[in-house]
């Protein structure tokens, strides 16, 4: 099964696309097999960024089953065999409004995938798209430029994201809970005092999931002028959401990614040296790392619930009584046969300015 990583970011404009195509490039070239889809729903670009301008099959035909496997819309890109796009949908009023239908059959076949890696690129802002498409992620990234606004719409962003995360604990163990998915929850406390009130293991589950959310931070365009006060922002996170960030690494201002852009191609294709390049090449690095534990983590539970099984089963083990005594053979006659065996029997920022020096 594919580790995916999903990049997002709270507001446009701050180049979520531009990492999510060079982090998928630098996997590939790191020998993993990458799947780079765009989920930016309604308003696609990261086909231009490697060059397939007018892509031959796209979501849309997934979406509208002209396309049965979102398998059979992910195609080569030509700089690299490890890599394939998977292009985002065109901008029509249809696709922009996804039926949640047709986002469930979507976020299931991801599941299906033959790849290593799936990076996601998912559309900017807060809608139930994004934080859906966000959280179907093993790996969460997000993206944010040091400009006070942007920041504030990260923070935002993260929020609502663990505000969803936490419900949807509680309503996979309660469908039919009317009340809840149709409450606009505020904070994650919320979500925990309401639901929590009348199903306590549940908010147990909610508890450990929302431990268990730590996005990665990627700051982009950064400057000696302004810096994010990452130290603050994990503060926060952690006083009013009860979540918590791990700081990927951050990427210079560099005007090679706009050249590379213009030629149709990722900067650490088209300008591996330049100081954008380097960065997004270690950033590249540390989610290798992540996706390493990620990785061993899934293979650590799977073998705790193959020995909880077997132990479980070992532990149902009967028989219809206790196994006669040896008996020796006559020779004009067959030994006795032994009777059969019974088979054996889961806050809010006050200023977004103090987040940035």
């Amino acid at each position: 099964m594919a580790t995916l990583i999903s990049v997002a970011s709270g507001k446009g404009g701050v180049g979520k696309s531009v990492v999510s195509v060079n982090l998928a490039l630098a996997l590939a070239k790191a020998g993993r097999r990458v799947i780079l889809a765009d989920l930016d729903v309604g308003g696609a670009d990261a086909h231009i960024m490697v060059g397939q301008l007018n892509p031959t099959v796209t979501l849309t035909d997934f979406l509208n089953k002209r396309v049965e496997r979102l398998e059979d819309v992910a195609v080569p890109v030509a700089f690299h065999s490890n890599l394939r796009l998977l292009a985002g949908t065109g901008e029509t009023l249809a696709t922009a409004n996804m039926a949640h239908a047709r986002k469930k059959r979507l976020m299931k076949q991801f599941r299906e995938l033959s790849a290593d890696i799936v990076v996601i690129d998912i559309g900017a802002g807060t809608s139930y798209h994004a934080l859906d498409f966000f959280l179907l992620g093993d790996i969460h990234l997000a993206v944010a430029t040091p400009e006070p606004t942007s920041v504030l719409d990260l923070y935002r962003f993260i929020k609502l994201a663990a505000i969803r995360r936490v419900l949807a604990c509680f309503l996979a163990r309660s469908p039919l809970s009317e009340a809840l998915s149709n409450r606009d929850f505020s904070s994650v406390e919320e979500v925990m005092k309401v639901a929590g009130a009348t199903d306590t293991e549940g908010r147990a589950v909610a508890a450990a999931a929302l431990q268990s959310f730590r996005p990665g931070l990627v700051i982009n365009r950064s400057s000696s002028r302004s810096q994010v006060n990452v130290l603050y922002l994990r503060k926060i996170l952690h006083e009013y959401v009860g979540g918590d960030l791990t700081h990927v690494g951050e990427i210079p201002e560099d005007p090679a990614v706009s050249l590379a852009v213009r030629s149709f191609l990722p900067v650490i294709e088209a300008a591996p040296t330049s100081p954008a390049g380097k960065s997004l090449l270690a950033i590249s690095s540390v989610v290798a790392h992540l996706v390493g534990a990620h990785i061993s983590k899934q293979i650590e539970q799977t073998k705790q619930t193959e020995a909880k099984a077997i132990t479980v089963c070992l532990s149902n083990l009967t028989f219809s009584k206790d196994p006669p005594a040896a008996i020796t053979a006559q020779p004009d006659r067959p030994p006795p046969a032994l009777e059969p065996q019974q088979p054996a029997s889961a806050a809010v920022i006050q200023k977004a300015g103090g987040l940035v020096a």
